[in-house]
């Protein structure tokens, strides 16, 4: 099963990375493929442009064999839709299983995606969550009364070739993109929030 992690990157950093690592390792993934979104059709453009947040993928990821940058979204025009993204990915991989790896906030907004029910035939949906919390109570109440006879325990999903629901907890880390430009903005250091690589590229290329 090979695991999908959208995200604008915008940019990458540890909350990203660490929280990809332990869905990979709880799972046993064959990999994660990291997804840059080319364009967002639920929040506001990306302050980095498309081939900036692909190279501080590519830095940010260099090294760890289970991780792969795709750059697919940013290839295509128009918004960026996920069913989009997994309908392509499905035809390019024919023998391969899916997972698209969401955070509790992006899961909760799930019924207002683009033909979103359609996720469902196309891959398995897991929601990292904090250790301490029950993601399955903090999520949609009505999202909810929809899905719940999709979940599964991590030992069954590799078992599920789609429309299965996992919850899986993650390391709790306290690190957003929003908050790293914001520090950065304020000419605040911002190292040990992302990988010196992605530091240096943001440095290099005033990005922000």
């Amino acid at each position: 099963m090979i695991g999908i992690l959208g995200g604008t990157f915008d940019p990458i950093h540890y909350g990203h990375l660490r929280t990809a690592l332990d869905v990979q390792q709880r799972l046993s993934l064959e990999e994660v493929r990291f997804i840059p979104c080319g364009e967002p059709p639920h929040r506001n453009k990306p302050m980095a442009e498309p081939l900036q947040r692909l190279a501080m993928v590519r830095a940010a990821i260099a090294g760890q064999e289970k991780f792969t940058l795709d750059d697919r979204e940013l290839r295509r025009d128009g918004p960026s839709y996920m069913v989009d993204t997994l309908s392509s990915l499905k035809q390019d991989f024919k023998d391969k299983t899916f997972c698209l790896i969401l955070g509790t906030d992006a899961f909760n907004g799930l019924a207002q995606w683009h033909e979103w029910q359609q996720i469902f035939d196309l891959a398995n949906i897991v929601v990292m969550q904090r250790p301490e919390a029950d993601g399955k109570e903090k999520i949609n109440k009505h999202l909810f009364s929809q899905i719940k006879h999709r979940l599964v325990n991590a030992d069954v999903l590799n078992k599920k070739q789609n429309g299965s629901i996992c919850f899986v907890p993650v390391t709790q880390m306290e690190i957003s993109a929003t908050m790293i430009r914001k520090q950065w903005q304020q000419c605040n250091d911002i190292q040990f929030f992302l990988p010196d690589a992605v530091l240096t590229l943001i440095q290099q290329q005033n990005i922000y």
